[in-house]
């Protein structure tokens, strides 16, 4: 049952690929609806179904204006940047994006796995009811993002770079390397 209904979805979003645009397009705006998850295939319209109901009938981020996972949290929309082909990250359950006072840049091709923290302002340690001044955090092109990382207020992260899991980005690292650890530092560089 599942394999058929797999197969139907596939047939129907290649073909009626304008349709469902259309009719998703009530509900996002149609510059997220475009990319390598809607164009051939099926998985974007499968998460814009989804995001349909939990974003706009149950309430779940409906802020948001693009598909989303219902357990990510993402502070000030119109700071963050990044490409349609990669709305992937945005489907990564319980990642959090603060964008408060600076921008949050992604990269085309990154990857960013679950739980994941992008942080671009820290609380005023003399006032806690208070932020410090944001400063933007930049994810350069095929970036991979491993789970639980946490990548702190202006950090860049070089392209083609790989944070492992659990890593706390308090520095900005090179392109093309691989860090770890707390604070994260470069174990190697990649190819």
């Amino acid at each position: 049952m599942r394999k058929k209904l797999k197969n139907l979805l596939k047939r129907g979003m290649v073909i009626g690929g304008p349709v469902m645009r259309f009719f998703i397009g009530f509900f996002f705006p149609k510059k997220y609806l475009v990319g390598r998850h809607f164009d051939g295939g099926y998985v974007g319209w499968v998460w814009a179904i989804k995001g349909i109901w939990f974003q706009r009938f149950l309430g779940f981020n409906r802020y948001i204006p693009w598909p989303a996972h219902y357990t990510i949290k993402v502070a000030n929309v119109e700071r963050i940047y990044f490409h349609p082909d990669d709305i992937n990250i945005f489907q990564s359950p319980g990642v959090y994006f603060q964008s408060l006072g600076a921008d949050i840049v992604i990269g085309k091709g990154a990857y960013i796995a679950p739980n994941v923290g992008i942080i671009t302002a820290n609380h005023d340690p003399n006032d806690l009811d208070q932020h410090l001044e944001g400063k933007a955090v930049i994810i350069g092109d095929r970036c991979w993002i491993g789970m639980n990382s946490i990548i702190l207020p202006g950090v860049t992260v070089g392209d083609g770079s790989i944070v492992g899991a659990g890593s706390v980005v308090t520095k900005s690292l090179p392109a093309g390397c691989v860090a770890a650890g707390n604070p994260a530092r470069v174990i190697k560089m990649v190819k």
